[in-house]
């Protein structure tokens, strides 16, 4: 057995797919703005207002409606209508309401981990949607607990630590993010997988050239149990 008392997981786009319901409401938002700007354009300064306002809104669909709100009303100066703003609501409740499918070997690797391991899910975003999300996606039978935070970062993965009272070579994280799943748990010295997802927000995006021991990388959650015994 390995010696980690603890396997973390990230959720959307690690535990079930996520990202590509921004996607397609992005595609549907960039059509509506078609009349005012190009596809380039929108698509830059929309990134630039969700950025600008993760320190008031935190991420999560519900920030992110609110950011295409206030994009379509600077780009067209105004001239957006009541109703096409009413569309984009639309849009969030819709995303709020997609069903949650979980990823390919999800499910299988959580049964066989659950057995030898505290497994804990540690995920950004807005809590009441996380935690309908993570009620619908049929998963919570294997997780002791779920963790919506503010932000990934070093202290609040070493905050989670000492909540359970484990050091961080006892801990190992697993997530589609360089930026938020891996490096901030290197940091502390523990371990991390990485497996990435086929899209992935900017603001997720780091450029890792140096050569980092402390993860490994992933092709899929159905390769997991293994090189946890290799570890």
């Amino acid at each position: 057995m390995a010696p980690f008392k603890i396997i973390a997981f990230d959720a959307d786009d690690t535990l079930w797919h996520n990202e590509t319901l921004f996607a397609s409401t992005q595609e549907s938002f960039y059509r509506l703005l078609e009349p005012y700007h190009d596809r380039a354009w929108v698509e830059k300064r929309l990134y630039k207002t969700e950025t600008k306002n993760l320190d008031l809104f935190g991420y999560g669909i519900k920030a992110f409606i609110l950011s295409m709100i206030e994009t379509a009303i600077e780009l067209s100066e105004g001239r957006i209508t009541g109703t096409e703003i009413a569309q984009l609501i639309e849009h969030g409740k819709t995303m709020l309401r997609a069903p949650v499918e979980p990823l390919p070997h999800v499910t299988e690797t959580l049964k066989q981990l659950a057995d030898h391991y505290t497994l804990l899910v540690i995920t950004k975003g807005d809590l009441l949607d996380q935690e309908a999300k993570f009620a619908r996606s049929g998963l919570d039978p294997y997780f002791q607990k779920l963790h919506v935070v503010s932000n990934k970062e070093r202290e609040v993965y070493q905050t989670i630590l000492d909540h359970h009272g484990v050091t961080p070579q006892q801990f190992l994280m697993v997530g589609n993010s360089l930026k938020s799943d891996i490096l901030p748990v290197t940091e502390l010295g523990a371990r991390a997988v990485h497996i990435p997802y086929h899209i992935t927000w900017q603001h997720e995006y780091v450029d890792e050239k140096t050569e980092n021991r402390a993860y490994n990388s992933l092709a899929h959650m159905g390769h997991l149990p293994a090189l946890i015994e290799e570890l």
